[in-house]
């Protein structure tokens, strides 16, 4: 039988944040700005180092990028939510997509920011708990370019993240999926 996580006793009243990104620059400003707004911050800069804090010492809130290194960090919000259903969770990413939207939110995020977010906005999306239905809707529909990249990203997640398998789905050799991959999305 796998042990249970344990919840560490709180030397203080601050909520527990895991914050997971590779950035190590950027962690260290969100976790100074996030220990300001009152909560006790634990940084990792990869998949594995943030799965085993979360086993540690289960977050109250945690800050997940969706790409750590070339993994994925919806496996840590799976984990989380395994772990402590209650955990609010928002995926941060520079690299949004619709499909890695949907999944983070089905996976059990509750909010999903594009980059750059600040800590006022972070804090805000993890104590929404309704949707907002003022939402602007755009008036032109998304190009050429974008759509690849949305599309991409579908067969990626429907393949559990593995590029090898994406890309024999969709008939491109690996490395030119790695490629198309690592460029940013176009904005529209």
């Amino acid at each position: 039988m796998p042990d249970m996580p344990i919840k560490l006793p709180d030397h203080s009243e601050q909520p527990r944040m895991l914050l997971v990104d590779d950035d190590a620059t950027f962690c260290m400003v969100l976790k100074m700005a996030m220990e300001k707004r009152g909560f006790d911050v634990f940084v990792a800069h990869d998949l594995a180092s943030g799965i085993d804090l979360a086993e540690k010492a289960v977050p109250e809130f945690a800050v997940i990028d969706l790409r750590i290194g070339h993994e994925s960090g919806l496996t840590l919000v799976k984990r989380l939510v395994e772990l402590d259903d209650h955990t609010r969770i928002v995926m941060l990413t520079g690299f949004a997509s619709i499909a890695t939207a949907v999944e983070a939110i089905k996976l059990g995020a509750i909010h999903y920011l594009t980059k750059p977010a600040d800590a006022d906005e972070i804090v805000a999306a993890l104590h929404k708990d309704g949707g907002d239905e003022s939402v602007e809707i755009k008036d032109k529909p998304l190009s050429v370019k974008r759509l690849e990249w949305e599309h991409l990203q579908k067969i990626l997640v429907e393949h559990d993240n593995n590029i090898s398998a994406a890309a024999r789905a969709l008939g491109m050799h690996r490395r030119t999926l790695q490629r198309k991959l690592e460029k940013r999305p176009v904005r529209n």
